[in-house]
């Protein structure tokens, strides 16, 4: 019979877990404000007289300040004190939500606004990498299967939230709800944060390093590639010339790859190790991620468009019909995270497999049903992706981040964060112009809606295509691992291939 752990054993656990959900809550926080405000753009602009061009800067603003962000806070929580970039970045966003909530006008609202991205990217790259610096193992599934589960919910929830703040404070001024809730939200984690985060880790080094070249030419190189996405809307008046700054971030991109090469050789430790992408299971990893956050965030987008444009919901109803999605992929987040150690990389592909097949039904779903029924029975098949989706987002987590050094943790959690909201623009940008070009073929007219159910099923074409290509890169990484497994095998002549030399849980490469 085995004894019960000692008494500072279970207190020790129970503190970490206590840390654990202090940076989950927030991290669920942050997600939320990428999805509740996109409900509340049609109020501001009635109440602040927002043009175009601010509201929707107000979305894409937020995002590339989140993006630009991420891998230099991610670098510093590593070289640093994750703790105090958390609670920095927390602070701030207390501070620019308040800003926000009290805005007077169009102008303090959207600079309140791209500050409040910049302190979510601070914060975000440290959640990640507690989670690493925490726990290892069996434990760090489990962990990464409850942070996927609550991010799912927030990320579902949030058009919802947005529309309740809308429908209980009016038309008028329901919107600053949105960002008020925040405000004390915020403000009791930085209290649970002081008291329970754990501070600077063993092995960190002595002095910070940033290499401020690198970080100018990062944010050039990702600024030009997400601007033209951005400001994508689908409507006539988009300006073509917009697309001419991916040609800055090819040259951007080179020029960076070139000096971190350069910066690393001399001894100095670079804004992104390049190695990193050595590791087969964080590439490819990365890469399933990007794709698959390229797709979500506009499937949930074009269906509050359609069931809002098309069938005339209210906001906050038509935020309700995405709860089931939130409710399964919790489930399937949390039950994947526990099975991801046994399972692998077939967990995530039957997830995403699942996820096609709900999508392909909420198309169906949308186009032939009657216009009173429809809300509901899409409700009902949003159960189906969310049991797919739950599979896709935290074993892959873990599954990326499983040959990542500790000490590296925030850093690659950032990249691959920036990789999401990268996903995520070019998604975005791909779906709205599909659906609202074919809306605005009407050419002034009150649109009928069939042509709502094209918009829709032409968008969701775009969000099923992404979801393939996540798909492909899931079934490269299992050929490849299944192949890494043969050659391990006694008897193949080959020896165990230990990729990078990396050890997971170590300070830094393995001996050869």
């Amino acid at each position: 019979m085995s004894l019960p752990p000692p008494s500072s054993v279970r207190d020790a656990n129970d503190h970490r877990w206590r840390a654990y959900w202090v940076c989950v809550g927030v991290a669920a926080l942050t997600i939320m404000d990428l999805t509740k405000v996109n409900v509340a753009l049609p109020s501001i602009e009635t109440a602040l007289g927002a043009g175009s061009t601010e509201l929707g800067l107000l979305v894409s603003g937020y995002v590339l300040a989140f993006g630009l962000t991420l891998v230099p806070a991610g670098r510093l929580g590593d070289q640093g004190s994750r703790k105090v970039m958390f609670i920095v970045g927390l602070s701030l966003f207390a501070l620019t939500s308040l800003v926000c909530a009290m805005a007077p006008s169009s102008l303090v609202l959207l600079v309140g606004r791209l500050v409040q991205g910049v302190a979510a990217g601070i914060q975000m790259p440290q959640v990640i990498g507690m989670v690493q610096q925490l726990f290892q193992g069996a434990e760090r599934g489990a962990a990464f299967g409850l942070f996927g589960a609550t991010i799912g919910i927030a990320t579902a929830f949030g058009p919802t939230l947005g529309g309740l703040a809308i429908a209980i404070g009016g038309p008028d001024d329901g919107w600053r709800g949105i960002f008020w809730m925040n405000v004390p939200l915020a403000l009791i984690a930085i209290a649970f944060a002081a008291r329970l985060l754990p501070g600077r880790p063993p092995g960190a080094p002595a002095r910070i390093s940033l290499d401020p070249v690198g970080v100018v030419l990062f944010g050039v190189a990702v600024t030009a590639l997400m601007w033209p996405f951005l400001l994508t809307t689908g409507a006539p008046d988009d300006d073509p010339a917009r697309w001419w700054t991916l040609a800055v971030f090819v040259v951007a991109l080179g020029a960076f790859l070139w000096w971190e090469r350069r910066h690393e050789a001399s001894g100095r430790a670079p804004l992104v190790p390049l190695g990193l992408f050595s590791l087969r299971s964080y590439r490819n990893g990365t890469m399933l991620a990007t794709a698959y956050f390229a797709a979500m965030p506009a499937s949930f987008l074009l269906t509050t468009l359609f069931l809002q444009q098309g069938l005339g919901l209210e906001p906050v109803f038509a935020g309700m019909v995405t709860i089931g999605f939130a409710l399964t992929s919790a489930f399937t987040s949390w039950l994947g995270g526990r099975l991801v150690n046994r399972i692998g990389r077939p967990l995530v592909v039957g997830g995403l497999l699942l996820l096609l097949v709900g999508f392909g039904l909420l198309v169906v779903v949308a186009v032939t049903t009657p216009p009173a029924l429809t809300p509901w029975l899409m409700a009902v098949v949003m159960l189906v992706g969310g049991a797919g989706g739950g599979f896709v987002i935290a074993p892959n987590q873990v599954l990326a981040l499983a040959d990542v050094p500790v000490r590296e943790g925030g850093l690659a959690g950032s990249v691959g964060q920036l990789g999401q909201r990268i996903g995520t623009a070019i998604g975005t940008a791909v779906a709205l112009s599909l659906f609202y070009s074919t809306v605005f073929r009407e050419q002034g007219a009150e649109p009928r809606i069939d042509v709502f159910h094209q918009a829709y099923a032409l968008g969701i074409a775009a969000v099923g295509a992404l979801l393939l290509l996540a798909l492909a890169v899931g079934l490269l990484d299992l050929r490849q691992r299944m192949g890494a497994a043969r050659a391990a095998e006694p008897g193949s002549g080959r020896e165990p291939e230990r990729e990078a030399g990396m050890d997971p849980d170590a300070d830094g490469p393995v001996a050869a």
